[in-house]
């Protein structure tokens, strides 16, 4: 386990995968000094590749709560943003090549209709039931570990969009927010109660503890909020992914908690994921009508973004559960190979 007395430190520089990944690392050990203006990572895969995704990763984290012993300088080294604007442009590409095409126009009363229609068409395998009804603990600890990587940061990348909105559509999500950070209870906040199911499970509950063991399409469910969220041109997929997010979580949340039980775990472990239950219901209609709907009507040229970050949210969720339950039905671990002993796949 790690330290419980500090929990909400920045975390140690993890390990490289790659190139690009090892010249930050290095560089990080040093004050802040030019990188070498040729450092990029030509990926096959954008949303795959290890390399690019730790990478891109590594960058984020600097805006967020840095590296352990890492110069905070670096976060606006300009040679550091112009490699991180290198790989965004790989990353954003292969995420619209992934979404396919979109309404290219919707008028703003018709975009609550519109992001109903595309949550109810996405046809990704049920990660959820998985964990309901036949997953074992080793699963179960390794989807957790997963999540780790998000939840324990939840909220704030979508919480970019704060400063970046006005108005009742800032007020919005704000209402949204305040749920995910506790209302004001540091104990209630979303990231702590998932931090008590990571000690009920026996994983060691640090922030970005399990970096190492979780693979790149981990990493791209957060990446693609972090992409989001630090660019103010793409605040209209940012609300669209945090619509999407409310809009297919109550139920899977409901699930997860019920795979708990089923477990033997108690209300402590499942706490996290039954207060999603009744709390994403009533974001979903506050994110649906009141930010994206206020936002298109404000902004009615924002409306193809807000699709394009909602379709986002559901495809690489998509790949997400695919990774997951390819592996499991074939009897490996879904983490990474170098890390996998540290959860292992037998009950």
């Amino acid at each position: 386990m790690s330290d419980p007395a500090a929990p909400h430190g920045p975390a140690p520089l993890p390990r490289a995968r790659g190139p690009v990944s090892a010249a930050l690392v290095a560089a990080w050990r040093e004050p802040p000094h030019d990188l070498p203006a040729h450092l990029d990572c030509d990926a096959v895969d954008p949303l795959t590749d290890e390399d690019l995704q730790l990478s891109l990763f590594l960058c984020y984290e600097l805006h967020y709560r840095g590296w352990a012993g890492v110069d905070e300088e670096w976060e606006w080294q300009p040679s550091l943003l112009a490699l991180r604007a290198r790989l965004e442009r790989r990353f954003e590409a292969a995420l619209r090549r992934l979404v396919g095409p979109l309404p290219a126009v919707v008028e703003p009363a018709a975009l609550p209709a519109a992001l109903v229609a595309l949550t109810r068409a996405d046809d990704g395998p049920s990660l959820a039931a998985t964990l309901h009804r036949r997953a074992t603990l080793a699963q179960f600890r390794e989807f957790v570990t997963h999540r780790s990587i998000y939840h324990l940061k939840e909220a704030d990348p979508h919480s970019w969009a704060i400063p970046r909105l006005g108005g009742a559509v800032k007020a919005a999500l704000v209402e949204i927010q305040a749920d995910e950070y506790g209302g004001g209870r540091p104990e209630r906040m979303h990231a702590e109660l998932f931090r008590l199911t990571l000690d009920r499970l026996d994983l060691d509950t640090g922030y970005a503890a399990h970096l190492d063991a979780v693979p790149a399409v981990t990493l791209a469910t957060t990446n693609v909020i972090s992409l989001f969220g630090l660019h103010r041109r793409l605040r209209g997929a940012l609300v669209g992914h945090l619509a999407a997010f409310e809009m297919t979580s109550s139920l899977p949340n409901r699930r997860y908690g019920n795979g708990l039980r089923r477990l033997g775990f108690d209300e402590v472990a499942t706490r996290f994921y039954d207060e999603h239950v009744e709390a994403d219901a009533v974001h979903e209609q506050i994110a649906v009508h009141d930010l994206c709907g206020g936002l298109v009507r404000a902004e009615p040229a924002r409306a193809a973004d807000v699709l394009f970050g909602a379709a986002a949210c559901l495809a690489v969720d998509r790949l997400f559960a695919t990774h997951l339950l390819t592996n499991w039905t074939a009897g490996r671990s879904s983490l990474r190979p170098t890390a996998a002993d540290e959860v292992p796949l037998a009950a």
